[in-house]
């Protein structure tokens, strides 16, 4: 690594966007060709899906450059201005969708006629066929030869396909012909046929599809035009359908390459959608592929050219972070998409560096840790907010919690809620049931599921959540932001000292000479009663399915139990005097509130049959509950 200044202080793993990344230079440096890149650039895909931060702008961003598709691009980002015009527009005699897929045909047809026509003058170089003139004509009647907003060019276009004031004389044809009494509808579709024809003309007089690489429309950004509401609906549909016309009509010298989030595109419902299968492609990334994303970063930013993981992952940041290799510790917190990652990466770097730090430390990487669960959980809220607005109110019912609910005590948490949400939250009532909570939040990544040994989290090949799956695991990302400190809402045991009242009953007698009288006999037979318990429990355990996390917290707490009933022998040898039924009677009633609380995640587990049997031993050994206990671990 270059030497000078801290590997800290040179250390960016880039912007949280795209286009800012291009905009510092930085994007084409570290841009990874994965499998979702080389299935845009071939053709071979044209739907590109992915969730927010998932990479979908950088594709689109890398094919528009030199290195990536090497033909001409044309990006399409429509504005709030373009998506109101698009929404508005409508045609007499078709559907919504089929009107909004008239207007974006309009759009990719003039951006391919201006594209021909330069071209055609700068890459052919002979006299220009009578099929460009024409193409160069029509675009001049129409006003569509300035470089203008994509706003403009809609603007234009919605007005005269819903009045039928396209010029087309440029190809011959005059105003109406033929289109006498037909619908707005079926006027708009026929005078598209007209362009989109000259425009096929003008592509097989030059011979492109076979000299030179396709015309690629790059659309992105529709998140920035989407609403739940039937018109965005139509206006994401008809592109869809629009981008599909191109290819077929233009015999390959076009293609039209969408990129859209994941959440609109599964909201989508038209007729035509099944055609849409061999096109799509989602986005997913591996943690393979999201090392080499973070070592790729490190190194452009640290200036050399090769930077090992052990360099990267011990010299630069810690070897592990609670008790975890590093890099697994951060890629199990964040969400598996790149933005995350940089997102949680930056923030080790900034809290180091902010410390002072040469290096970045375990306690840099906790602090981040915090940090960035705060930010995705509000991240995330947003994210959805569009499509589930009630987000912010489900995760309430997670605050303070153990990570691991199981669907009951899920709907236990639930029911004091539902009639204000379904209040609030009208529209979205019939998502409003616990089921409908648990497929949301399956959906959106929040909720992982437990299936047969292991915990699974949505992506595009999981299954939701089916019937009889009952035990959810809150994703580790959102767990710091919601105090999720451990697995299961376990009442810590809280070890105490309580003296013996003089003349007790069970008050330890020492004789001279270290002999040990008839009393302390029982008291240290009771003790070792717990002992031989904790034992059991601890051995139980080991054979318990448990999920490890849970199974530590559990195995920490009895851990507990059985340390502070040691120190209580120790007390005994040492002749202090201390009240052994109380201790007992406490153990007792914990292992009977631990079964209670480990009941509510488990189903059917044999560990907390073990707990509560425990509990009744004690109980029977120290002959009954006392009373005027208090403190936590104090006897019912």
């Amino acid at each position: 690594m270059a030497q000078g200044t801290s590997a800290v202080s040179r250390l960016f793993f880039g912007r949280d966007d795209a286009e800012h990344d291009m905009a510092d230079g930085r994007l084409a440096g570290v841009f990874l060709h994965t499998y979702a890149y080389r299935e845009a650039l071939s053709g071979r895909k044209s739907l590109i899906i992915g969730r927010k931060g998932a990479g979908k702008s950088a594709i689109c961003r890398q094919l528009g450059t030199a290195d990536g598709h090497s033909g001409t691009t044309v990006l399409i980002t429509p504005d709030d201005a373009a998506g109101d015009e698009i929404r508005r527009f409508e045609l007499q005699g078709v559907s919504s969708d089929t009107a909004k897929s008239l207007i974006w045909r309009y759009v990719f047809a003039v951006h391919a006629a201006r594209h021909l026509c330069e071209h055609a003058r700068t890459a052919h170089g002979w006299r220009a066929r009578s099929s460009v003139k024409a193409l160069r004509n029509f675009l001049e009647a129409n006003d569509e030869t300035g470089e203008e907003h994509l706003y403009d060019r809609l603007r234009r276009g919605t007005r005269r396909l819903q009045s039928a004031d396209l010029s087309l004389k440029a190809f011959g044809i005059e105003a109406g012909v033929g289109l006498n009494g037909a619908s707005e509808g079926a006027r708009a579709s026929r005078q598209l046929e007209v362009l989109e024809s000259g425009v096929a003309a003008a592509l097989g007089d030059l011979g492109c599809a076979a000299a030179h690489p396709p015309l690629l429309f790059l659309v992105d950004q529709l998140e920035q035009v989407w609403t739940v509401d039937p018109d965005s609906h139509a206006l994401v549909a008809g592109l869809l359908l629009a981008s599909k016309q191109v290819t077929g009509q233009y015999g390959g010298a076009v293609r039209c390459t969408v990129f859209i989030r994941a959440d609109i595109y599964d909201t989508l419902n038209f007729g035509e959608a099944d055609k849409f299968r061999s096109d799509e492609l989602r986005i997913a990334w591996n943690p393979e592929e999201l090392a080499d994303l973070a070592l790729t970063r490190a190194a452009a930013a640290l200036g050399t050219a090769e930077l090992a993981p052990e360099q990267l992952w011990g010299e630069v940041f810690p070897r592990t972070v609670s008790g975890e290799p590093t890099v697994e510790y951060l890629f199990r917190r964040a969400l598996p998409r790149p933005r995350d990652l940089i997102q949680f990466l930056n923030a080790c770097r900034d809290a180091a560096d902010q410390r002072g730090n040469q290096r970045i430390a375990e306690e840099d990487v906790l602090l981040a840790t915090e940090q960035f669960s705060r930010w995705k959980l509000t991240d995330l809220a947003r994210e959805y907010a569009v499509t589930h607005p009630f987000l912010s109110q489900l995760f309430l019912l997670f605050d303070n919690h153990g990570y691991v609910v199981m669907l009951p005590a899920l709907e236990t948490r639930f029911e004091p809620h539902r009639e204000r949400l379904h209040q609030e939250f009208t529209d979205y009532a019939d998502r409003l049931t616990v089921q409908g909570v648990v497929d949301v939040l399956f959906g959106i990544g929040f909720l992982g599921v437990k299936r047969g040994h292991k915990v699974v989290y949505s992506d595009s090949a999981q299954m939701p959540p089916q019937l009889g799956e009952e035990e959810f695991h809150v994703h580790p990302c959102f767990r710091p932001a919601l105090g999720n400190i451990g697995p299961v809402d376990l009442t810590a045991y809280s070890p105490h000292r309580v003296r013996a009242i003089s003349g007790g009953s069970n008050q330890l007698v020492i004789q001279a000479g270290g002999d040990i009288s008839l009393g302390v006999s029982r008291d240290s037979r009771l003790l070792d009663d717990v002992t031989r318990a904790c034992e059991r429990l601890l051995r139980q355990l080991m054979r318990a399915e448990l999920q490890d996390d849970m199974r530590n917290e559990v195995e920490a707490q009895i851990g507990r139990v059985l340390d502070d009933t040691r120190r209580a022998r120790e007390d005994l040898r040492g002749g202090r005097a201390i009240e052994v039924t109380r201790h007992v009677l406490s153990a007792s009633g914990y292992f009977g509130r631990l079964a209670v609380q480990l009941g509510d995640h488990v189903r059917d587990e044999p560990i907390t049959r073990r707990l509560e049997d425990e509990a009744r031993a004690l109980i029977r050994s120290a002959g009954g509950a006392v009373g005027g206990g208090s403190g936590s671990d104090s006897a019912p």
